[in-house]
């Protein structure tokens, strides 16, 4: 069953322009959270990942989130779900990927836009423990890895339902905008490359020859990153490898569980089409397509007060998924 937004998006008064609501979202969110218990999960391969969360009433959903590039549990969007889900009665679970919690991760590898390796183990730990559903929520990255892992899974996915926000399902054509010219994108890149630059500096001293350091000084661009770092700390050729293979946008119909894509069209990080046209064809999928937000943004109701509208839609999403009344 298709779902369609129980309201549109208005942007707040002043916050009409993409940029705008980019950056004023991720400046004005509140970050305040419930009460949460921090959980390391061990890996199979000797490293860990680290989990902020809580529990629901008994039977209520459990909502794992996932952060975007260089995000984490702390991120505002993460919390304005967390809050959320705290709000219904639910239990939520943040998720840090590989070297975001505040601390180094223990191998050279840390976590890229296609691997679903540890959101699947956590997902599938959550699965175990769950008295009621289990849905995830994801941003940016993590909407792009959760769409991965909903394709890999199929009917196997460990979620009943799902939204994926402001994801870059076509990888190659993201770091084209990214990399592009104009001061905003200059500020997206920037702001990027120090927090990459800073842990890949820390690989190098604890990892000698990991990769090229020198190459990933030099690099001024996401590609340039990404050929010179991530592709070679996980085992792709290049950076072109790297985004054909973690690329959701070509495999979204063999996602299986219920689906809300929502982006918006003059996303400042996501070329046109910014959500495949050919998702409208899975009918697990529904889409979700604004003219304004902006990346990660969906900044409405007012400057003063405002109100996230992507978040309280995946709610809504979810509520009508599950059958549950709307919560006001």
């Amino acid at each position: 069953m298709s779902f369609e937004p129980t309201e549109p998006f208005v942007p707040a008064s002043g916050l009409s322009n993409t940029h705008a609501q980019t950056i004023y979202a991720s400046l004005v969110r509140p970050t305040h959270v419930p009460p949460l218990r921090r959980e390391r999960r061990e890996l199979p391969d000797g490293d860990f990942v680290d989990l902020d969360t809580f529990d629901g009433a008994r039977g209520a959903p459990h909502v794992v989130v996932l952060h975007g590039l260089e995000g984490s549990s702390r991120a505002g969007y993460v919390t304005e779900v967390l809050r959320g889900a705290a709000k219904r009665g639910w239990g939520a679970t943040a998720l840090n990927f590989r070297s975001c919690s505040g601390e180094p991760n223990r191998l050279a590898r840390s976590y890229h836009s296609g691997e679903i390796g540890d959101a699947l183990t956590i997902l599938q730990d959550a699965r175990t423990r769950a008295t009621g559903p289990l849905l995830a929520v994801a941003f940016s990255l993590g909407a792009n890895v959760l769409c991965r892992l909903l394709e890999e899974t199929g009917n196997d996915a460990p979620v009943d339902a799902a939204t994926a926000i402001s994801a870059p399902y076509d990888l190659d054509a993201c770091c084209r905008k990214l990399d592009g010219g104009g001061a905003f994108h200059l500020l997206y890149r920037q702001r990027f490359l120090n927090t990459l630059k800073d842990k890949a500096r820390d690989k190098l001293r604890r990892f000698p020859g990991a990769f090229d350091g020198r190459a990933m000084e030099a690099a001024r661009t996401i590609r340039a990153f990404d050929d010179a770092v991530t592709s070679v700390l996980h085992g792709f050729r290049d950076a072109a490898h790297y985004y054909a293979e973690a690329s959701s946008g070509p495999r979204l119909n063999a996602i299986r569980r219920p689906t809300l894509l929502l982006s918006a069209a003059d996303d400042p990080m996501l070329e046109a089409p910014v959500i495949p046209l050919q998702a409208r064809d899975n009918p697990h999928l529904s889409v979700a397509l604004t003219p304004t937000g902006g990346h990660v943004g969906f900044v409405g109701g007012s400057p003063w007060r405002p109100r996230f509208w992507a978040e309280s839609q995946a709610f809504a999403f979810f509520e009508s998924q599950l059958g549950l009344a709307a919560s006001a």
